[in-house]
């Protein structure tokens, strides 16, 4: 019979980290193609976070599937 063991919270700690560096990258991103475009609205500081984490949600999402089959 297999054991079955949860996750420690180094995987978690792990994942936030991965989150924040992550979100860090996209903002940073957003915030430097829009000060190229001089639009009124910052519309890249928006729109990457937001692409980036539906991104990794849906791979969490879907490695969690994954792991309970």
């Amino acid at each position: 019979m297999k054991k079955v063991t949860s996750p420690g919270p180094m995987r978690y700690a792990g994942l936030a980290t991965q989150w924040m560096v992550m979100l860090l990258v996209a903002v940073w991103g957003g915030h430097q193609i829009d000060k190229q475009t001089n639009w009124k609205i910052p519309l890249f500081l928006i729109l990457f976070p937001l692409l980036s984490l539906s991104i990794s949600l849906w791979q969490l999402v879907k490695e969690l599937n994954s792991s309970k089959k």
